[in-house]
């Protein structure tokens, strides 16, 4: 059962890339992925805290959503220890990513917690955050340094993490 959904997981990899490479989308994966870093989620929550009434509540759940989300996902890639697909399939990533392993996705998990508390204070944007960390995983694909299912595993992972931290905002 572990190989069929490995070799799924390693032919929607190749399927993803191979579209990718055929149409030339690595740079705007590069971009897309970018916006994932970080600085991002700290620019909107502390501007969102400055000038929202709401901004407490989002800039108090999304830092809950990290506290909770980048231990685990720290425990579960340093004990699953994945080898990235740019490692081990014949495809190459555009830079060399910042460790070896790639289950889970960090940067889906982080734009999902991210997308949770989008999606519990401000609702009407929802469609638009989850849109845009669907696209960060994606794009994490695109780079080849993440198979689908780290993917899938990063934004549950990353709702997970909101769904917990909500209980105590």
């Amino acid at each position: 059962m572990f190989d069929y959904i490995r070799a799924l997981d390693r032919q929607g990899f190749c399927f993803i890339a191979g579209m990718t490479h055929k149409h030339g989308l690595h740079s705007l994966g590069l971009r897309v992925s970018a916006s994932g870093d970080g600085h991002l989620y700290l620019y909107l929550s502390v501007g969102l805290l400055l000038t929202q009434a709401q901004g407490q509540h989002f800039f108090n759940l999304v830092l809950a959503g990290f506290l909770v989300e980048l231990p685990l996902y720290l425990l579960l890639k340093n004990s699953i220890r994945r080898p990235r697909p740019c490692h081990v399939v014949s495809a190459v990533a555009l830079f060399e990513p910042s460790d070896k392993f790639s289950l889970p996705s960090g940067h889906t998990a982080a734009a999902f917690v991210l997308a949770f508390a989008v999606l519990t204070v401000y609702p009407a944007f929802a469609l638009l955050a989850y849109a845009w960390a669907g696209l960060i995983g994606l794009s994490r694909i695109v780079l080849g340094v993440h198979y689908p299912l780290d993917i899938v595993a990063g934004a549950c992972l990353g709702t997970g993490a909101g769904l917990f931290a909500l209980q105590f905002i």
